[in-house]
């Protein structure tokens, strides 16, 4: 039997509104006139009954991407991986940044409901996990995320817990037992960063009481971060800074990503020391710049470029299902990449000291 086709009438029965005021919420006209639980009703009402207005395949064709920021050749990464899985099938992007902000990230999340939205892509866990898997009852929602964060969606995971592993056993391969984390905020909203910490710190536990692991962070606010174009460098140059001056015994410091590594290598260097012959240096994520021969930054590959290929990918079977999948629907897709450390001149024995 043929399927009744969805009428404007059918979305109208449903939300409690007239005919002419869902076809104007549609068309995105005289949007003020109505509030925005109207709006967002009659949005997700004409996704649940599968309702297909004029040129709706067209404009559905677009996709939101959300991440941080762009600064960061991580994200700048992971977003092109996106763009060019997005181009071989047809698809449109719209890029939003967060800068951390919990209140943009609901404001995006409900500008994603509009109908000319097909679906989302968080290239990093969200904040908000609860509002994310509510939005992914009626827009198809993937997130890039970490292997131990169940965030009850979609995944491109990560093995945060295990890069920090790969890390902890190299340089304690090499003879270093007085060893440093450096990082930006270090808490719930930054899961992937604390997965890196609870892995490093794992390794060196495991080693026994010859080895010790110190902590320096430093709490960085959403406004900062948009307002400070190279935070990451600064911070780990400060807390380098801070590290040589009250744990002389360190020999090796291990920044959160490559980004905060940067910072870390000028602040030795500049102190007069040399590195790897006083100090190893170790990052994550083995972003492009990190292969330059005046860098040579010992790090952790994720292979983010195709894992922004991947992201799309799911993302495209969830929109080919015309309703995202939720718990109760079925279990979650992840897709998992491994990591490989990447030795480079940063990292060496310890000295003698």
């Amino acid at each position: 039997m043929r399927k009744k086709k969805v009428t404007l009438q059918d979305i109208a029965d449903k939300v409690g509104i007239s005919s002419a005021s869902v076809s104007m919420i549609l068309a995105s006209k005289s949007l003020n006139r109505f509030s925005d639980e109207t709006i967002n009703a009659v949005y997700t009402v004409s996704r649940q009954l599968g309702y297909e207005c004029k040129h709706s395949k067209e404009r559905r064709k677009v996709v939101i991407i959300v991440c941080p920021s762009v600064i960061n050749p991580y994200f700048a990464s992971i977003i092109q991986g996106m763009e060019q899985e997005a181009k071989v099938r047809g698809l449109g992007t719209m890029l939003f940044t967060t800068y951390w902000d919990l209140d943009k990230e609901k404001r995006i999340c409900e500008f994603a409901k509009e109908p000319s939205v097909g679906g989302v892509i968080f290239a990093m866990i969200p904040q908000q996990p609860e509002l994310v898997r509510e939005l992914n009852k009626t827009v198809p929602v993937v997130a890039v995320g970490d292997k131990q964060n169940d965030i009850g969606l979609d995944t491109v995971d990560v093995n945060n817990f295990n890069a920090g592993i790969l890390v902890a056993n190299h340089l304690l391969s090499l003879g270093h037992r007085r060893i440093a984390s450096l990082s930006t905020s270090l808490n719930s909203e930054h899961s992937a960063r604390v997965r890196r910490f609870e892995g490093l710190k794992a390794a060196i536990k495991q080693f026994g009481q010859t080895a010790k692991l110190s902590l320096y962070t430093a709490e960085v606010s959403s406004l900062t971060e948009l307002n400070t174009l190279d935070i990451e460098h600064q911070t780990g140059y400060a807390l380098a800074k801070r590290c040589m001056k009250e744990t002389p015994d360190v020999t090796a410091m291990v920044a959160i990503n490559d980004m905060v590594a940067y910072g870390v290598i000028d602040a030795i260097k500049e102190s007069g020391a040399s590195i790897p012959e006083d100090y190893s240096v170790c990052g994550f994520d083995n972003i492009y710049p990190s292969s330059f021969a005046g860098v040579g930054l010992t790090t952790v590959e994720h292979y983010i470029l195709q894992g922004g290929k991947s992201a799309v990918r799911l993302l495209c079977e969830k929109m080919d299902r015309q309703q995202p999948r939720t718990l109760e629907q079925g279990a979650v897709t992840r897709v998992e990449y491994q990591n490989r450390l990447v030795v480079r001149t940063s990292t060496g024995t310890p000295p003698v000291k």
